[in-house]
């Protein structure tokens, strides 16, 4: 997943317009987009939605971002989705391995009531919206085999601690806010889930985006979540590996299959050791995975 296009479920324009934005994952959001009123009919719409679409053979993922554990909305979020088959959900204010298991177990008693596989419904958590949750990124190891990614937030995050902002003049963002990035890129490593790169807000700004992309890429997020369709183009650009990096790749994973006892090998004047072999992997994997 590189692209993952939020669209409010009670948009049908907004909606049929994901489908064809290139974006990897289109997040159906019945969350912060939706007022309270409207998110019965929202359910409703994304129900729709995803019965129309799911079966397709050339779609994106449909991922339906609920409501957090602690609203009280999410049971009634469960209730309209699950019958529907997304392909995951995206959990809201996540505090750990507890919110992940109390999660699984809703959706697995709603999956056995409608016929669908244990797991079937894959979960992104947003690992860093509450000061809570900072204190427990890193215990998402093992709490699902449905846990498939962290993503991590700054606006709920700045609210609850009060700042007045979360970026600077020049766009970068403040101390608080940059250790909530790295917590949730530690915590994805540590449970071995692929690491989402935050929203970008400015979406007319396509150099803030991509300067923003590459040093998210560049630190070890290998994809980062959209507001606009205009910016999935330039995500997808940013991360996918490139041929380049693709070739030298796969020469590294090729040298160490010729010498499977080696701890370091040479290629080009170049030692390269298993980190690097491990790395190599990962990039080719994400490329493949790209081109699904």
């Amino acid at each position: 997943m590189r692209s993952l296009l939020f669209v409010p479920a009670d948009s049908d324009k907004k909606l049929d317009k994901g489908l064809s934005s290139g974006a990897d994952v289109l997040l159906l959001d019945l969350e912060d987009s939706v007022a309270l009123a409207a998110k019965p009919q929202a359910r409703q719409r994304a129900a729709e939605f995803l019965r129309a679409h799911i079966g397709a053979a050339q779609r994106p993922r449909l991922i339906v971002r609920v409501n957090s554990l602690a609203s009280g909305l999410i049971d009634d979020d469960f209730e309209a989705i699950v019958s529907a088959r997304p392909d995951g959900i995206m959990l809201p204010k996540a505090e750990g391995a507890a919110s992940i298991v109390h999660a699984d177990a809703k959706l697995s008693a709603r999956e056995a009531m409608h016929g669908l596989a244990d797991a079937h419904i894959e979960i992104i958590a947003i690992a860093t919206e509450t000061a809570a949750s900072l204190f427990r990124a890193g215990t998402y190891q093992g709490a699902s085999p449905r846990l498939t990614g962290l993503t991590w937030g700054a606006e709920d995050l700045s609210a609850e601690l009060g700042a007045q902002a979360n970026r600077d003049k020049d766009g970068n963002f403040l101390d608080p806010y940059r250790l909530a990035r790295v917590l949730c890129l530690a915590g994805a490593a540590t449970a071995e889930v692929q690491a989402i790169d935050t929203v970008y807000v400015d979406f007319r700004n396509e150099t803030g985006l991509r300067r923003e992309c590459e040093e998210a890429c560049r630190d070890g997020f290998t994809g980062k979540m959209a507001i606009h369709p205009a910016q999935v183009a330039v995500i997808n650009d940013v991360f996918t590996p490139s041929g380049e990096a693709l070739a030298r790749a796969q020469a590294i994973v090729s040298a160490f299959a010729q010498q499977p006892e080696a701890g370091v090998i040479g290629i080009d004047g170049v030692m390269y050791d298993r980190p690097h072999l491990a790395r190599a992997q990962r990039l080719i994997a994400r490329a493949t995975d790209s081109r699904r």
